[in-house]
């Protein structure tokens, strides 16, 4: 199964010539083994990319007044990571097609060390605002890991698993964002507000951990070798824009409010660093875990279904939220919130699911009207991981426009509550175009609509 690389032809060894998860034969025999393996290590990988991605989420809850920064310079200081995360995961999309995706895990991983090591440095009290920020985009390279990551192990798992394993794969790695929380918040309860150092020494040995497991334990498909021609093929495709809009209101959720959830926290109800930090990552938590659940949920009942109804349950959660901000509620606000992150957690799954769905459908219809099995299949696989890349990208956008409207917004009322009330718009938006594309009544009749309805 597991070859070396042809002289000249591959970096790197562990290719794996022949895979066809599609063949029930072939993935019970050896396939779910392999895939697995994989998939364990990509989460673990992928788990502290997302920890140094979002680190910059609590190093602000550690700078005091002694650093000079307001409100809305912590809330573009966190949008920077986000903005040069989304970019990254483009190139490193198609960066496993071009490399492999255990010889780029391994790159990708060994690289996270770099952005902790320039934070270990540099920050500190009298640090100048514009190296904050420079060395705060540095650490976007850990959001770049999520997008690989999932193309790869999208590659790995059958149709019929897809949406268990890419919400296992993504969960796992959001899982990275309340982990950094929870160990921000122990740092603080135990050694004070003054010690972000600490925080960051914690990752460098897990990110060389990370890259050393990556190197034993995953493989290359060499199907995907070269394939970055499915990027152009993508971006000429309606669906990916689409799925690419959802994804803003999931994943874009997300990743946002992680990122802002205890600066709003604490400008808005006063709370102290440790006050915030106490309860910022149950949020994300919840929405780590709860996102394999989407998937799977999306795997019996229809991509489509559940995330039209989860964006209406988002609207709600906005709604209470923004009730709240007007009652000064601290506790109901915090249970708004926490019912938003788990709902984006539900979200993230199911949309998620819906991309490798449509492509495949797709190719069942073609292969129905005579086309050549392995090709379509094929096809399928190759646009579905630039979807998966593309979507993965413009969704972290999300998060930097979140970020972007707080910080307009305490810059002219002190409040979130104009954020909220643009936010809650944009869900409504979200829940329109999910019916009006897949689950019109007219989809059923159009070729390939009844496949784009149980997406």
């Amino acid at each position: 199964m597991t070859t070396s690389a042809s002289p000249g032809r591959r970096l790197g060894g562990r290719w794996i010539e022949h895979w066809d998860p599609e063949d029930e034969g072939f993935w019970e025999r050896t396939g779910k083994k392999i895939a697995s393996r994989n998939l364990w290590q990509s989460i673990f990988s992928e788990h502290i990319g997302f920890s140094v991605w979002t680190m910059w989420s609590v190093l602000v809850l550690f700078m005091g007044p002694e650093y000079g920064i307001d409100a809305a310079q912590k809330f573009f200081l966190v949008a920077v990571p986000t903005l040069v995360g989304a970019i990254l995961r483009l190139p490193y999309t198609f960066a496993v097609a071009r490399f492999g995706g255990r010889n780029w895990t391994i790159f990708s991983a060994a690289l996270l060390i770099v952005p902790l090591l320039l934070a270990l440095v540099v920050i500190e009290p009298g640090v100048s605002y514009t190296t904050l920020l420079l060395v705060a985009a540095v650490a976007g390279v850990g959001g770049g890991n999520f997008a690989s990551s999932m193309a790869n192990i999208n590659a790995f798992y059958p149709e019929r698993s897809k949406g268990w394993a890419l919400g296992l794969n993504a969960g796992g790695g959001n899982l990275g964002v309340p982990v950094v929380q929870l160990l921000g918040l122990l740092v603080i309860a135990t050694i004070g507000a003054g010690q972000p150092r600490v925080l960051i020494a914690i990752y460098i040995p897990l990110v060389i951990v990370s890259a050393i497991l990556a190197w034993r334990r995953m493989d290359n498909i060499a199907a995907m070798s070269n394939d970055t021609g499915a990027f152009a093929e993508a971006c000429r495709d309606r669906q990916t824009w689409i799925m690419s809009f959802l994804y803003i209101g999931t994943f874009g959720s997300f990743i946002g409010y992680s990122f802002a959830f205890g600066l709003v926290l604490q400008n808005q109800f006063d709370r102290t660093p440790l006050q915030a930090a106490a309860v910022t990552f149950i949020g994300p938590l919840i929405g780590s875990l709860i996102r394999p659940i989407g998937g799977r949920l999306a795997d019996r009942y229809g991509g489509a279904n559940v995330t039209l109804w989860n964006f209406a349950g988002m609207a709600v959660a906005t709604l209470v939220i923004i009730a709240a901000s007007g009652a000064q509620s601290l506790a109901v606000f915090t249970l708004g919130f926490i019912l938003l992150f788990t709902l984006s957690g539900i979200g993230n799954g199911s949309t998620y699911k819906m991309i490798p769905a449509i492509f495949t459908g797709r190719a069942r219809v073609r292969i129905a009207e005579g086309g050549d099995r392995e090709t379509e299949l094929g096809t399928a696989r190759r646009l579905s991981g630039a979807v998966i890349g593309i979507a993965g990208a413009v969704g972290a956008l999300g998060g930097l426009f979140i970020n972007l409207a707080f910080r307009q917004s305490f810059l002219a009322v002190e409040s979130g509550t104009p954020a909220f009330w643009s936010f809650l718009a944009f869900y409504v938006v979200c829940i329109g175009v999910t019916w009006a594309v897949y689950l019109r009544p007219k989809q059923a009749s159009v070729p390939g609509g009844a496949e784009l309805v149980r997406v």
